[in-house]
């Protein structure tokens, strides 16, 4: 399976009402396949001011953006309700991830899916932070952040390094060796600015599959969460990424004992 077909398998996306978080000039689904709500943080032409010089980005290629989340509640951005979200490589950009998967249940139909795409730690630049704890997530959702929290920008800016993915699951990685990104000096300034309420776009929330699996069990079974892990597809040798569906249950038990099977699923480092 390729990654579009592990995102969104037993979607009918052709009869549904689906949105994409974040598809930039690479989305999953196009407007050919179905009916699909493009959401992102600002509009189409700020997005192709914002990444006119980055070599990585077809800005001709932007999608046209149907809804801007920011100040408002997704529910009130979209003003519908959907059969499913995807988002690839958007969760653990989000600076409060309670709320944000609030939000996402809010605009769900029943029995509406969210499929995500997650980058696995141990093959990208986060490789040397540590996994994201559950007090991590219970502060931000306590605290409400609208930009990353100074504490997670200065250990991200701090601690990305250059790591190839392919030493990675050789078991090559010396860590001793990896270079990091950024001194210490621009962490601090960075986190000084967050601080301020400066946004630096970050990963806040880092994951391997079975720690992300273990983190949706617990915030299962302290009631802060109303999903059930129904898909998962591990990171495949060689690559940096896993696949996750969640829908929404008021079945406590049973949702956690979903994201304990995930985590029994993981497949330890080569």
């Amino acid at each position: 399976m390729d990654r579009k077909d592990k995102l969104l398998h037993g979607i009918d996306v052709k009869n549904a009402v689906g949105v994409e978080i974040g598809a930039l000039c690479r989305p999953f689904v196009t407007r050919k396949d179905g009916r699909v709500i493009y959401v992102d943080h600002t509009d189409t032409a700020s997005l192709k001011e914002k990444y006119r010089l980055d070599p990585n980005v077809d800005v001709d290629s932007i999608v046209d953006v149907d809804a801007v989340w920011g100040s408002k509640p997704l529910a009130e951005s979209i003003g519908t309700t959907v059969d499913y979200v995807v988002a690839s490589h958007v969760v653990e950009h989000v600076p409060d991830l309670i709320a944000w998967l609030r939000e996402l249940s809010a605009i769900l139909k029943p029995g509406g899916e969210i499929r995500l795409i997650v980058p696995d730690r141990r093959f990208t630049f986060d490789y040397v932070r540590q996994e994201t704890r559950f007090t991590d997530v219970l502060y931000a959702s306590m605290v409400a952040p609208k930009v990353p929290l100074p504490h997670i920008v200065l250990d991200y800016v701090l601690n990305v390094t250059k790591v190839d993915g392919a030493q990675s699951w050789r078991g090559e990685i010396d860590v001793a060796r990896l270079e990091r990104h950024h001194p210490m000096e621009q962490a601090i300034g960075c986190a000084q600015q967050a601080r301020d309420g400066v946004y630096h776009d970050v990963h806040c929330w880092v994951f391997t599959p079975r720690s992300f699996a273990l983190l949706f069990a617990e915030l299962s079974q302290r009631g802060l969460m109303q999903f059930e892990c129904t898909s998962f597809y591990d990171t495949a040798p060689f690559t940096i990424e896993f696949f996750v569906g969640l829908r929404a249950t008021g079945d406590q038990a049973a949702a956690t004992a979903s994201w304990r099977k995930m985590a029994e699923a993981c497949k330890d480092h080569p």
